[in-house]
């Protein structure tokens, strides 16, 4: 079953018109909600970010943040799997082709839930390969648009190459990869860049900085150079779905000793025992 504009139905019964803005302009903006034992995760963190890019896109926001937790709620109930990720999108709606939007125009609201599949233990173990890339996206990364042609790109670069992920550099500087955020580590410190407009500014992000608190890993913000990535002791890629991978190839040449390193291991088991004793038991209204 999914949401679509009021109603859960068979995802093969939803349709939308061919003029909605989000099929022609790739007018939209979305959400990704993991959920752990049927609790959706940090919900009211998800769906502020949800108005901001609402706001910035100037799409307005079809319901309440109530009513939003209610339509989010149902749909997990409604599905079959323990853990899952519930996607949702927002439109500007369905108008006749032209750049220029209407005043007065209907969202069209899409909502969907798949298993939440996290990386495998042999992936945790070994880490992964990534490759980069020139940053070439539009200057408005902290808006979690649907029009995503530029990080479709920068992944599919890394999957011709048999990697996990492409890591984006503007002006020689760090800024994430094509579908996380980016740490680095070096000589016992944690380096990120800090949320800006080149970002998204991501949720699990905001977990790893506290785990990192939490077991007094050294944390900076600031802006990271290539060159400080490229030698660095571990590289680290962030999302809801990947929780937090180890890079241990970077275009092909090993980062640090090639392996997970230790600072890695001691995030990576503070973030199991983070959804252990708070992703699954967090109270469904926060």
């Amino acid at each position: 079953m999914v949401f679509l504009n009021g109603k859960f139905l068979p995802i093969e019964q939803a349709m939308v018109p061919v003029l909605d803005r989000g099929f022609i302009f790739g007018d939209g903006v979305y959400e990704l909600i993991p959920v752990y034992s049927r609790v959706p995760f940090r919900m009211d963190e998800h769906l502020a970010r949800l108005e901001r890019s609402l706001a910035a896109a100037r799409i307005r926001n079809p319901y309440a943040r109530e009513k939003w937790r209610e339509i989010i709620r149902e749909l997990v109930r409604q599905q079959p799997w323990e853990d899952q990720g519930v996607y949702f999108q927002v439109t500007r709606g369905v108008a006749k082709r032209d750049h220029a939007f209407p005043a007065d125009i209907e969202p069209t609201v899409f909502v969907m839930s798949n298993p939440l599949v996290n990386p495998p233990k042999e992936l945790v173990d070994q880490g992964v390969g990534a490759v980069t890339a020139v940053d070439n996206r539009w200057l408005r990364c902290d808006i979690k648009s649907i029009s995503l042609l530029g990080n479709v790109l920068a992944r599919q670069a890394s999957a011709d190459a048999g990697a996990a992920e492409t890591i984006l550099f503007r002006d020689g500087k760090l800024t994430e990869a094509s579908a996380s955020n980016v740490f680095v580590a070096k000589n016992g410190l944690l380096l990120s860049p800090p949320k800006s407009n080149l970002i998204l500014p991501g949720i699990t992000y905001d977990v790893v900085v506290e785990i990192a608190q939490i077991t007094k890993i050294p944390l900076e913000f600031r802006d990271v150079s290539e060159a400080e990535v490229r030698g660095a002791d571990e590289v680290w890629v962030t999302s809801s779905s990947k929780e937090i991978l180890a890079v241990v190839t970077l275009d092909g040449k090993p980062v640090g000793e090639g392996k997970p390193g230790p600072l890695f291991r001691k995030a990576w088991q503070a973030y199991q025992e983070f959804k252990a004793k708070v992703m699954r038991k967090e109270a469904v209204s926060a």
